[in-house]
């Protein structure tokens, strides 16, 4: 039996957008994600990027990796 000490993390990959900001994107991914997915503990985003329309940054999106326990 594993020390309770001891964490094992199950990773995903999950894209998030947004017409307003980088963070939004990230929440709007997270939040998504959150109704399906139980004990989400850290995520890391490993990509962003976005479209431009006439000089103006008109969506945002970004590449996360999210970490979660494996349950028992």
């Amino acid at each position: 039996m594993a020390d309770a000490d001891d964490h094992v993390y199950k990773i995903l990959e999950l894209v998030g957008s947004s017409e307003k900001s980088i963070e939004d994107a990230t929440q709007n991914a997270i939040s998504r994600a959150s109704k399906t997915i139980r004990e989400m503990k850290w995520f890391e985003v490993v990509q962003v990027r976005g479209h431009v329309e006439k000089g103006s940054v008109r969506h945002y999106q970004v590449i996360l990796r999210v970490g979660f326990t494996l349950e028992d």
